[in-house]
């Protein structure tokens, strides 16, 4: 069979059509990608200069930071914040915070920035919208709550002013002592602030009482202990130590009393709890020593060294080691606050042993009012023992007396005194009118 002579010819033409169109194809996209690529290289390029001038913090670079990036509202705002704080020019900053807020309208600083600017400028109105914006942008944001309360504050507006501390308290762990200083002046009223500013909070609870204290608010104080307790949420010791404390400075022995009780959960403080059996707190020096509320008190001294001895024990694991050297002191350093009934009989035993005290009389046991300093028990002097001794006695409280302290008195005071000294089991408990027919019968 015999071929068109044109069939060839026309099937490379066509060919030749198709590979040169696919050809320009592939250099359009490849110009197009090169230029997309420029495009993106030269947008990243920008946004990385613009990054480094930003860093340099001075003028001719932070403004071309922004001629660079001219819709980055955070460039905005550092030229803002560049006039307002090194260059003291409020006016000119407003701009720059008035652009930035245009920009983005969400972030609460560049309001709260624009609304400080306004301070300055005294222009009240604007200064009021900016923080309402910055409200509104971040309503729990602590540092314009606290922007927000005091600005309300100045300008008479009080309910405003309590609610945005309340935002306070509920976010800051750091302001709520400044907070609530503020909230007390704007109204003292106790169940006010509990009921509407004040957040169910442990935390901002114990600053409340730490504040009411200082201020020596008795009942309001009261009112806030309560509100703890009924929390059952945990409490730092620091907490309950200076409320009992501050209770027993007032002479308020029962409610001191009961707030120990309370703490116990609260502060796991269960071990430290007076018993019947004894109302000697941590008698027999077991726990650790916590120099706080009803367990043992004590003051560091060079003269006399005070620690807790597990190699001597009467009759549990532990003992208090007390060493001497001194030239004369009164008092040992160490002391316990126990609660007590009046007119009531009460028998106090505890074991020592001592080694190489030297001196002129001895260290005794001393129970003695609080308040009135009324002696009421003087144990025989601890010394000339290189075994385990007890002493003890039984006497009665006074009409009006509530609170003893228990502590370790040298006599003679002004005399030198060295050596060691242990006592153990320490034990006070109350002589009950069975015990005294019992006593009574045996004889």
């Amino acid at each position: 069979m015999g071929q068109h002579p044109g069939g060839v010819h026309a099937h490379q033409t066509t060919h030749t059509k198709i590979a040169l169109q696919s050809a320009t194809r592939k250099i359009i996209f490849l110009a197009a990608c090169l230029m997309l690529a420029l495009v993106y290289i030269g947008l990243v390029a920008d946004q990385f200069l613009a990054d480094y001038f930003s860093r340099k913090l001075d003028l001719a670079s932070l403004q071309m930071a922004a001629r660079l990036e001219p819709g980055n509202a955070d460039y905005q705002y550092r030229l803002g914040h560049y006039f307002l704080q090194t260059q003291r020019e409020p006016l000119a900053a407003a701009q720059f915070f008035r652009s930035a807020v245009a920009l983005n309208p969400y972030r609460a600083s560049y309001w709260l920035e624009l609304s400080r600017t306004y301070r300055r400028l005294a222009d009240i109105d604007r200064q009021q919208d900016a923080l309402q914006r910055a409200i509104n942008a971040d309503p729990s944001t602590p540092e314009v709550a606290w922007e927000a309360a005091n600005f309300y504050w100045t300008v008479g507006e009080k309910d405003k002013a309590l609610q945005e501390f309340r935002v306070v308290l509920a976010n800051d762990p750091y302001l709520p002592p400044a907070a609530l200083d503020r909230c007390w002046r704007i109204k003292p009223n106790v169940d006010a602030l509990l009921r509407d500013v004040v957040p169910r909070n442990a935390e901002v609870y114990a600053s409340f009482l730490d504040f009411l204290i200082s201020r020596n608010e008795p009942a309001p104080a009261a009112k806030v202990w309560m509100q703890m307790v009924q929390l059952q949420h945990p409490v730092e010791t620091r907490h309950v130590f200076d409320y009992v404390r501050y209770l027993i400075d007032r002479q308020e022995v029962a409610q001191a009393h009961q707030a120990w009780q309370q703490a116990a959960g609260l502060a796991d403080l269960s071990a430290y709890q007076p018993s019947p059996e004894n109302l000697v707190v941590n008698g027999d020096f077991s726990l650790p020593v916590l120099n706080g509320g009803f367990d043992w008190l004590y003051e560091k001294s060079s003269d006399v060294v005070l620690a807790l001895d597990a190699t001597e024990s009467h009759s549990g694991h532990r003992s208090l080691s007390i060493a001497f050297d001194s030239r004369g002191i009164e008092d040992v350093g160490i002391r316990q606050f126990i609660p007590v009934e009046p007119n009531t009989k009460y028998e106090f035993s505890a074991y020592f042993k001592s080694q190489g005290l030297q001196g002129a009389g001895g260290p005794r046991f001393l129970l003695e009012d609080r308040f009135t300093r009324t002696n009421y028990f003087a144990s025989e002097e601890l010394k000339d023992a290189d075994f385990w001794k007890q002493v003890g006695g039984v006497f009665n409280t006074g009409p009006d007396t509530r609170l003893l302290v228990l502590r370790i008195q040298r006599v003679p005071p002004g005399n030198a005194i060295r050596g060691k000294l242990w006592i153990g089991d320490v034990q006070l408990t109350q002589r009950h009118m069975a015990q005294e027919q019992t006593l009574a019968g045996g004889q």
